[in-house]
């Protein structure tokens, strides 16, 4: 962006880029923008390119740690509830959820057990890991792990010859993704709570199998998380819908 100039004698990796800047920039770099497009950290650069590194200062950095928050509550919630099912989780407004297939009634009483277990992952400080599949052997895989909804989508949907990406937290869990996701899991943070729960249904058909939905919020600090409940505090306060009754301006 300051329209520097740096050559390479072979590829070079974003993490490589930004440690030939400077050390303190590759501590930060969570991720990097090739030609406008962000990437993983890990992605090599093969071929002249308009690049800038990301860091917790870029303002697409909280939509990618609520895309790693997504991944770390999938991954908590099938360590804590073994044979629960992974559908798809994308980031929202301010933060992220998660739809899975279990026949057992999520609970808020489970938010402590879940979080816990997400901050044990977060320490684990797990390599995030980007591998391409074939669609079939994609398929034979998430089939055989009985992730059902998995191996449906990439048949159904993802045309033959279109990548499949997988991102793994080191060799303990895994999830078909488009990403980019952070290097590490360590580099999430533990900013992040828990909301609230909600049904869904398989492809937002009525038809297809109820799931349930947990929605969680993430920031970049400790500080933004709590200004965020603080506000939504204030803002139940302020409910019209609750004052109204309060007030005896309304009956129901």
């Amino acid at each position: 962006p300051d329209g520097n100039v740096r050559r390479f004698e072979q590829p070079v990796s974003g993490k490589e880029l930004a440690a030939s800047i400077g050390a303190g920039l590759a501590k930060a770099a969570l991720a990097i923008r090739i030609n406008g497009e962000m990437k993983d950290l890990a992605t090599r650069i093969d071929k002249d390119a308009n690049v800038s590194i990301v860091t917790a200062k870029d303002p697409d950095a909280l939509e990618l740690l609520r895309h790693d928050a997504a991944h770390v509550m999938a991954q908590a919630v099938q360590e804590v509830f073994p044979g629960t099912q992974v559908t798809f989780g994308p980031t929202t407004e301010d933060g992220f959820y998660y739809d899975f297939a279990r026949e057992t009634p999520f609970s808020t009483d489970d938010f402590e057990k879940i979080e816990k277990r997400m901050r044990e992952i977060v320490d684990a400080d797990l390599p995030i890991i980007r591998k391409v599949w074939e669609k079939q052997a994609a398929i034979e895989h998430f089939k055989s792990i009985g992730e059902i909804y998995k191996a449906e989508t990439i048949d159904e949907v993802i045309k033959p010859g279109d990548p499949i990406t997988v991102y793994s937290h080191g060799d303990k869990w895994g999830d078909l993704c488009r990403g980019p996701h952070l290097p590490s899991t360590g580099r999430l943070g533990k900013a992040f709570k828990l909301m609230k729960l909600a049904g869904a249904y398989w492809r937002g058909d009525q038809n297809n199998q109820q799931l349930q939905r947990i929605y969680g919020t993430a920031w970049s600090d400790e500080k933004q998380l709590a200004e965020y409940l603080h506000r939504l505090e204030e803002a139940e306060k302020r409910d019209h819908r609750k004052l109204g009754r309060q007030l005896e301006l309304f009956h129901m």
